[in-house]
């Protein structure tokens, strides 16, 4: 959601956050190897999955409590086609240590770091995908890298083609003040309709309130000339019951904007439950898109 959480909130439970960390985790495949990388603004933290000799994925969770354990449920699917890497993000809820990002050139430099870390060397086309916020910074990270990026999947991002809805806005604004796993959970009760969520997964979102997270970079929307100007290919998924935004509205201006694009809006599911929640045929037709 591109918020800082509440720091000193005096709700975060560090050791309830690892326990609930490690329960997700516990659903990935069974190849999965946790790796840390230096960056220069600090130790980042990624699961990695799949074929060493596979084309690398590199995917970003949303921010908030989201975290890279979030893709358990694509993971096995996207590991047959490609060598996986899910990384917590800087200055959000995790085991990234790395902070001190102020702008979006830092997290570019960020994301380079992290890549020469994980051995994608500079020369090696990446598959680039990002959920919510996520989405937001891997967008602007094509923008910068021309080139480096071979296909970009955005998942319900946030902030890249249209505004959050002021309604969601106003229910999230008590959990970012003063953030506790019940306000947490009312939140995503609501932005869900009250839709049934992975129980170890939602134990995680209640853990990180209050996560001390660091400020995340934030700014405008993509101008829509640099979006045209954009030559890889991009898949983007919006979710139908999203409150976050107009999903019709997001589909319909990158539809406009980005050349090589291809959109699709998923049925009966929310910003807030992705990526846990997307449709298997959502999956197929990703592992479809990065397999071209």
């Amino acid at each position: 959601m591109g918020k800082p959480r509440g720091q000193g909130s005096g709700a975060y439970d560090g050791e309830a956050f690892r326990t609930a960390y490690d329960e997700v985790l516990a659903k990935w495949p069974a190849d999965r190897e946790a790796v840390t990388v230096p960056t220069p603004f600090g130790e980042t933290y990624a699961h990695v999955c799949g074929p060493r000799d596979a084309p690398p994925l590199l995917l970003l969770p949303g921010g908030g409590g989201a975290t890279s354990a979030s893709w358990f449920a694509q993971a096995a699917d996207l590991a047959r086609i490609r060598r996986v890497h899910a990384v917590d993000l800087i200055g959000a809820a995790g085991r990234t240590e790395a902070r001190g990002a102020r702008t979006v050139d830092d997290l570019r430099d960020w994301l380079d770091a992290v890549m020469a870390g994980l051995g994608i060397g500079p020369a090696a086309p990446v598959d680039l995908g990002g959920h919510s916020y996520g989405g937001w910074i891997a967008l602007h990270y094509a923008l910068r890298a021309p080139g480096r990026v071979r296909r970009l999947f955005l998942l319900d991002p946030t902030q890249c083609f249209a505004g959050f809805e002021t309604a969601y806005l106003l229910r999230a604004l008590p959990m970012l003040l003063r953030p506790t796993p019940r306000r947490v959970r009312a939140f995503l009760d609501w932005e869900s309709g009250g839709a049934v969520m992975d129980p170890d997964w939602l134990r995680l979102q209640e853990a990180a309130a209050g996560f001390p997270a660091g400020r995340p970079v934030t700014g405008p929307r993509p101008a829509p000339e640099a979006l045209r100007a954009l030559r890889t290919r991009v898949l983007l998924f919006v979710a139908a019951n999203s409150r976050t935004h107009d999903p019709y509205e997001v589909t319909a201006r990158a539809g406009e904007w980005l050349p090589y694009v291809e959109t699709a809006v998923l049925p009966d599911v929310s910003h807030h439950q992705l990526p846990v929640a997307a449709p298997s045929g959502a999956v197929r037709r990703l592992s479809s898109f990065l397999g071209v």
